[in-house]
C-alpha cells in the first residue's frame, strides 16, 4: 500500500524506519494517520501500519488494530477480529485491551456473552489502576453480574475510580451514599460526589444535585441553585431534569413563574416518553395553563400516554375527563395519542 510522504523531517524519518520494518515506527505512523497529525487523516493507511506492527507482536499496535476492527475504521467492521487482536494485546498486559476485551465479553460482541470472563479481564485492567475498569467492576458487584452481589465491594471500586475523577463512578458513589447501599447513608457525602460529577457535565449528577438543593438534602434548601442545575441537565436533553425545571417555572420556584416556559419544558420531556411530563402536559391542556385555549382532546391524549406507562393519576384524570367528553372527542384523542407515540418511538429508535 502506498503512503503519503509526511511533510516534516521527523515523520519522514519515521516513514523510512517503518518501511525498514521498525515496529515502533510502524505503530507511531499508524497513530499519525489515525489522528491526522502531520499527514492527511486516513483510516485505511493507519490500519495498514497498525497491522504491520501488530504482526510483529507489538501490543499497542495489536490493540489499535483491534479498535479499527471494532469500529470499522480502515477495515470492515468485525467484532470477532477485534476480539482476536484485543486478546493478543491483553495477554501481553495491555490495560486498554484488557478493559475492551472485558466489554466485548460483557456485551457478547465477537464472543459468546460471558460476564464472568468480562469481570476477569476488567480485574486485570484494575491492577494497573484503570479507572474505567474499576468502574465496570463496581457495576458488576452492584448488580451481581459475573460476581456475587456485594454493595460494599461495589463502593470500593466506585471509590477508586471516583478518586481518579471518573464522573460515572463519582455519580454512583454519590448514589450509594444517598441510598445507604454499601456505606452508611450520608446525604452530605452524596452531595459532595454528585457535585464533582456534575462539574464534569454528567447530566444525572446535575439532576440529582438539583434535587438535593430543591429538597434541602445534604445542604441548605435553595430553589435558585436547584433550577440552575436542572437547567444544565436539561440542556443535555435529560428528560427528568426538563420536567423538574418545568415544575420550577410552573410554581415560580428559583425562577420567575412562567406557565408558557413550563409547557415547553414538559413537552420536551414528554416527547422523550417521560410519563410525569406527559401527565403534566395533560393537566395544563385541561386547565389552560401556559396555553391559549383549553384542549381536552390533547389533555386526554397525554393522559393516555402517561397511563399506558402505569401513571395512576393520569388514569384517574383520564377517567374523570372522559365523563365530560363526547365519543367523537375521545376517538380524536386516541388517534392523537397514537400519533404522538409514533413520534416518540421514531425519536428513540
Amino acid at each position: 500500500m502506498s503512503a503519503e510522504v509526511p511533510a516534516n523531517a521527523m515523520l519522514t524519518e519515521m516513514l523510512e524506519k517503518a518501511k525498514a520494518g521498525d515496529a515502533e515506527a510502524q505503530h507511531r505512523l499508524g497513530v499519525a494517520y489515525a489522528i491526522g497529525k502531520g499527514v492527511s487523516q486516513n483510516d485505511k493507511v493507519a490500519a495498514h501500519w497498525f497491522r504491520l506492527a501488530a504482526e510483529q507482536e507489538l501490543a499497542k499496535a495489536e490493540y489499535n488494530l483491534g479498535v479499527c476492527y471494532r469500529e470499522g475504521r480502515g477495515v470492515p467492521k468485525d467484532a470477532s477480529e477485534a476480539v482476536r487482536w484485543f486478546r493478543l494485546a491483553a495477554e501481553k498486559g495491555d490495560t486498554e485491551a484488557q478493559y475492551n476485551l472485558g466489554n466485548l465479553y460483557k456485551n457478547g460482541e465477537g464472543v459468546p456473552k460471558d460476564e464472568i470472563e468480562a469481570v476477569r479481564w476488567w480485574r486485570l485492567a484494575t491492577e494497573a489502576g484503570d479507572a474505567a475498569a474499576q468502574y465496570n467492576l463496581g457495576i458488576a458487584y452492584y448488580s451481581g453480574q459475573g460476581v456475587p452481589q456485594d454493595y460494599s465491594q461495589a463502593v470500593h471500586w466506585f471509590r477508586l475510580a471516583a478518586e481518579q475523577g471518573f464522573a460515572e463512578a463519582q455519580f454512583n458513589l454519590g448514589c450509594a451514599y444517598y441510598s445507604g447501599e454499601g456505606v452508611p447513608k450520608d446525604d452530605s457525602e452524596a452531595v459532595r460526589w454528585f457535585y464533582l460529577a456534575a462539574k464534569q457535565g454528567y447530566a444525572e449528577a446535575q439532576y440529582n444535585l438539583g434535587n438535593a438543593y430543591n429538597n434541602g438534602e445534604g445542604l441548605p434548601q435553595d430553589h435558585q441553585q436547584a433550577a440552575q442545575w436542572f437547567y444544565l441537565a436539561s440542556a443535555q436533553k435529560f428528560a427528568p431534569a426538563q420536567y423538574n425545571l418545568g415544575n420550577a417555572y410552573s410554581k415560580g420556584e428559583g425562577v420567575s413563574q412562567s406557565h408558557g416556559t413550563a409547557v415547553q419544558l414538559f413537552r420536551l420531556a414528554a416527547m422523550q416518553g417521560y410519563a410525569e411530563a406527559q401527565f403534566a402536559l395533560g393537566v395544563m391542556h385541561q386547565n389552560v395553563l401556559g396555553l391559549f385555549r383549553r384542549d381536552v382532546v390533547s389533555a386526554y391524549a397525554f393522559y393516555i400516554l402517561a397511563a399506558k406507562q402505569g401513571h395512576k393519576k393520569a388514569q384517574e384524570y383520564m377517567n374523570k375527563l372522559a365523563m365530560k367528553m363526547t365519543s367523537n372527542q375521545i376517538a380524536k384523542a386516541e388517534k392523537r395519542s397514537d400519533e404522538i407515540f409514533a413520534k416518540i418511538k421514531g425519536k428513540t429508535e
